[in-house]
């Protein structure tokens, strides 16, 4: 039986060697990608007196879960975690709120004056009023050391608005919400019953761009919290990682500098792999729709 009537079509030897090269090339790639993480996760399960020494590469040596329970047993990192926990869930919960009751309105079509309210979202995208006029703001609203300026700032991204708008004018028909009218809906009603529930995928693409921006974001904290009992993980985590860095050499002896250099070292990849974990663990989930939120971004709408 021939290839072509067996359905099958031989690739030609460039075409084998172009789709080796491609796998060679992923493959180094991931390995770059995964490297980092891979050393991080052996190191914090290793004797620190083998990292410093440069013994760990890739698999633990000397293993040990002291840096983790020492880890766990910071009053400042618990609540750091709770803090971080807080507002990716209060503060994603807000923002896909209001980004998606935002993007159903502009994109209604009796809606008077949607572009130019479209243009004035999509403007802000180029062009800000900079760090010190926002934090005149901030304080002049009462923020400031407050844990709501972590939850109400940035709520509404202009490219996660832009997602959103055009998933809902290009997928879910017009035919449909006029359906609905007639038989009686209300505009809540359409947003909330019918266009909502619809909206799965795109609220999977808010929920992971807001999430991730929740738990890694760290500058805002630092500028506008002082009290440290609201201040998220991230803040916790740049103090130790520093923390070698303000040392004082002369107050303290050459055995006290060591063993904190040595408790630093323990805490610190052991805080990086559970600061990591939530976000690692829920991306494979959510992953596909990265591509997805791509596709919807390149529509024009």
């Amino acid at each position: 039986m021939s290839s072509k009537a067996s359905g099958k079509i031989k690739d030609s030897m460039s075409d084998r060697i172009f789709i080796a090269i491609v796998y060679i090339l992923l493959g180094v790639t991931a390995l770059i990608v995964l490297y980092p993480l891979l050393f991080v996760l052996a190191a914090s399960v290793s004797d620190p007196n083998a990292v410093n020494a440069g013994k760990v590469w890739l698999l633990p040596v000397g293993f040990q879960l002291q840096g983790y329970t020492m880890v766990f047993k910071s009053k400042w990192v618990l609540v750091g975690y709770r803090n971080s926990l807080f507002y990716l869930l209060l503060g994603t919960s807000l923002d896909i709120f209001v980004t998606f009751t935002g993007a159903y309105a502009l994109s209604r079509r009796d809606i008077y004056g949607r572009k130019f309210l479209t243009f004035f979202i999509v403007f802000t995208m180029w062009f800000n009023g900079g760090l010190i006029p926002t934090f005149l703001v901030v304080r002049s609203l009462g923020l400031v050391d407050s844990p709501l300026v972590l939850i109400i700032m940035g709520a509404v991204s202009a490219y996660n608005f832009v997602i959103c708008r055009t998933f809902i004018q290009n997928s879910i028909p017009g035919e449909l919400q006029e359906a609905a009218r007639i038989d009686g809906c209300s505009d809540f009603d359409l947003c909330w019953k019918i266009v909502f529930p619809l909206s799965g995928p795109v609220i999977a693409i808010l929920a992971l761009y807001y999430g991730l921006g929740h738990w890694n974001s760290y500058f805002p904290a630092l500028m506008y919290l002082n009290r440290r009992e609201w201040q998220p993980l991230q803040i916790f985590l740049r103090e130790i990682l520093l923390q070698n860095e303000f040392v004082d050499l002369q107050s303290a002896d050459l055995k006290s500098v060591q063993e904190l250099a040595r408790m630093t070292k323990i805490m610190k990849y052991s805080l990086i792999v559970i600061a990591s974990f939530p976000m690692l663990a829920l991306y494979p989930f959510l992953q596909r729709y990265f591509v997805q939120g791509v596709m919807i971004g390149s529509l024009k709408g």
